[in-house]
């Protein structure tokens, strides 16, 4: 009989959680190829496996669970944002402008300033943005964009005059071009009115591309996560995914999905999946990064989801629904048509409503599409009426706690109390029989393993304590981010559990995040990520 090959990875652990249902823990486990290879119940069950060149991780007192997947993030922006201005360490204004003009003092002239985007107004002491004045008085020689998330921002006058925004310029379709009551700039862009400011910005070479990539996948690792679902990404960009792949530069695997946000009409977003189908034919989708799908939303977020209800103090405003019904489903059956997914950003109960019909008519009109061909993202403020109709479509969701706890505040002003804390009803889609995954929605909500745990098991927002009976036990919020997300994607046989010859994805951890005090879990970081069989973090 052949001996077994020597194992490349073994870990002996206090516990090593497969996550594989009736499986009880294990003491070992044993990687081989970036492959698992065997598990055993005692530490020293898989010394036999020991060669010259395996490494032998000894953990008695420390826990192994799968690496976990951030099923809706922003990878690439957060490659763009991560040499930015740190804005999200100040707490009050003074700082956030002094960080700037510190940046200034030490950028050659010209050149743009950027903010890091991870941060939220409502956290400084005085809870607005800057002002266009303010930034201007941080330097006269930088244009300054400062960006929160994806879809706002704030201009100096310089970085306004670059972008050809004056007072006469109108807003696209779905932005928001704001003004003051007397009718002039406030310099903040809103929604698709960013596409302004975009199509201006100075290109970064692909190598500060690739570092942008090195240094946000390595962030994302060391807090647990393995995987993640990239839910922006420029279609050219997938040019960059491949290039940071082949100079080793990601940490993570990746799952993109391409941005159908400026496909308006059928041939936009036929010529979008022409340039997917190619870059696909090019042999370029593996496991470490795959081409997911196409990416829409059919609403704004917290200052511009559709709503049923008005708005706070707001009787006539009820956010934006950014697509007629029709030419959403028509957008959404060239791409299933084509034999991709779709995501879409849904966030108020209205959008939610009238996206949950488009995909009851593409469903009708094709029957057959496989598991998660449509999913809904987000779904924050789901009715009893919309689970329903989601479950009973098979329409997957995916859910962000830590977008709701740095954006609970933002929130309650623009909804009231009541309905941010019915955001993001956890309790009730599982108990329902939907299948929903975790994430993070970085950088409107800070990614972290452990961190998601927390906040889908205590509810803790920057608010306070909110919606507490929508509350999950720390066993499902694990398996939304692990077992639950394989299934989203699709790989089930090969990640989210720990079994012999699913892929060596799998995270050490220094205390049992099942068992320990739930304070500990708000802070608590692995010791080691391992992504294919490589240690990707080491504390």
């Amino acid at each position: 009989m052949t001996a077994p090959a020597p194992a490349d990875l073994l870990i002996r652990a206090a516990a090593v959680h497969t996550l594989v249902p009736g499986e009880p823990p294990r003491r070992a486990i044993a990687a081989t190829g970036g492959r698992i290879t065997a598990l055993s119940p005692a530490p020293d069950g898989l010394d036999a496996l020991i060669g010259p060149d395996t490494e032998v991780v000894d953990a008695p007192r420390s826990t192994v669970l799968p690496a976990f997947d951030d099923t809706h993030t922003h990878l690439i922006l957060a490659g763009h944002s991560v040499h930015g201005v740190p804005v999200h360490r100040a707490r009050d204004l003074t700082g956030f402008l002094a960080l700037i003009r510190e940046r200034a003092a030490r950028t050659p002239a010209g050149e743009w300033i950027h903010t890091a985007v991870n941060w939220q107004e409502v956290l400084l002491a005085e809870q607005r943005m800057p002002t266009t004045g303010e930034l201007d008085a941080t330097t006269a020689e930088h244009p300054v964009l400062v960006r929160r998330g994806a879809y706002n921002m704030v201009l100096n006058s310089a970085a306004l005059r670059l972008a050809g925004i004056t007072e006469a310029t109108e807003a696209p379709p779905g932005g928001v071009i704001e003004r003051d009551e007397h009718g002039r700039l406030t310099g903040r862009l809103v929604n698709r009115a960013v596409e302004l400011v975009e199509r201006v910005l100075p290109r970064p070479t692909l190598a500060e591309r690739i570092d942008g990539l090195r240094a946000a996948s390595t962030g994302f690792a060391a807090t647990g996560i393995g995987t993640v679902r990239d839910c922006l990404v420029p279609v050219e960009d997938l040019d960059v995914l491949d290039a940071a792949r082949a100079a080793g530069a990601l940490a993570v695997r990746v799952r993109a999905l391409v941005s159908g946000f400026a496909a308006r009409t059928p041939e936009q977003v036929d010529a979008l999946l022409d340039r997917m189908d190619d870059w696909s034919a090019a042999g370029r989708d593996d496991d470490r990064v795959r081409l997911w799908g196409v990416k829409f939303g059919i609403d704004g977020g917290f200052e511009a989801g559709a709503v049923e209800e008005p708005y706070r103090g707001q009787p006539c405003y009820h956010g934006r629904l950014l697509w007629e019904p029709a030419e959403l489903r028509a957008a959404v059956e060239r791409v299933v048509g084509r034999g991709r997914r779709v995501g879409v950003h849904a966030w108020g109960d209205r959008g939610l409503r009238v996206l949950l019909e488009v995909f009851a008519q593409v469903v009708e009109r094709h029957p057959g599409l496989p598991p998660g061909a449509l999913v809904v993202e987000h779904g924050g403020l789901a009715r009893p009426e919309q689970r329903a109709r989601a479950i009973a479509l098979g329409i997957p969701v995916t859910v962000q706690h830590p977008l709701l706890h740095d954006g609970a505040l933002t929130q309650q002003r623009a909804w009231g109390e009541e309905r941010t804390a019915a955001l993001f009803p956890l309790r009730e889609w599982l108990d329902e029989g939907a299948l929903i995954t975790g994430g993070s929605d970085f950088p409107v909500g800070p990614y972290g393993a452990m961190a998601s745990v927390w906040g889908m098991t205590t509810r803790g927002t920057t608010a306070g304590v909110v919606g507490p009976e929508h509350a999950i036990g720390r066993a499902e919020a694990i398996a939304l981010h692990t077992v639950n997300a394989a299934r989203l994607t699709g790989e089930s046989a090969v990640r989210g559990s720990l079994r012999p010859g699913a892929f060596a994805d799998l995270t050490v951890w220094p205390t049992d995040p099942l068992s320990c005090p739930t304070d500990a879990l708000r802070e608590l970081l692995p010791t080691r990520t391992v992504v294919d069989g490589l240690t990707v973090h080491r504390s």
